[in-house]
């Protein structure tokens, strides 16, 4: 059975920092690109930050570059996502992608974890 299960979430003031935690089971890890989206109030799902199967390469969308950091942990099958400087606008509820395509394409997404940004 696959899992993804996120930890990490909570209330931060602006400029603190969160680290998220997504860890995964039922599947072969190491094969799967894996990403942080994130979707806030009234608005669509957005991709935050993706690291490749052995982490050789890392990309970030614009608003989190230089403050946000996904790394990987293949040997604990955990992905994480070191949140520094977080803004209100960082608001959201943050989920755990696994992507890979053999033959086919596997998809799939932990439930989430609330981050909030606030004073």
């Amino acid at each position: 059975q696959v899992q993804l299960v996120e930890s990490g979430g909570g209330l931060v003031q602006p400029g603190g920092s969160l680290r998220l935690s997504c860890a995964a089971s039922g599947f072969t890890f190491n094969n799967y690109v894996m990403s942080w989206y994130r979707q806030a109030p009234g608005k669509e799902r957005e991709l935050v930050a993706r690291i490749t199967t052995f982490g050789g390469s890392t990309n970030y969308r614009d608003s989190v570059k230089g403050r946000f950091t996904i790394s990987r942990d293949n040997a604990k099958n955990t992905v994480y996502l070191q949140m520094d400087s977080l803004k209100p606008e960082d608001t959201a509820v943050y989920y755990c992608n696994a992507w890979t395509r053999t033959i086919i394409t596997h998809d799939y997404w932990g439930q989430g974890t609330q981050v909030t940004v606030s004073s």
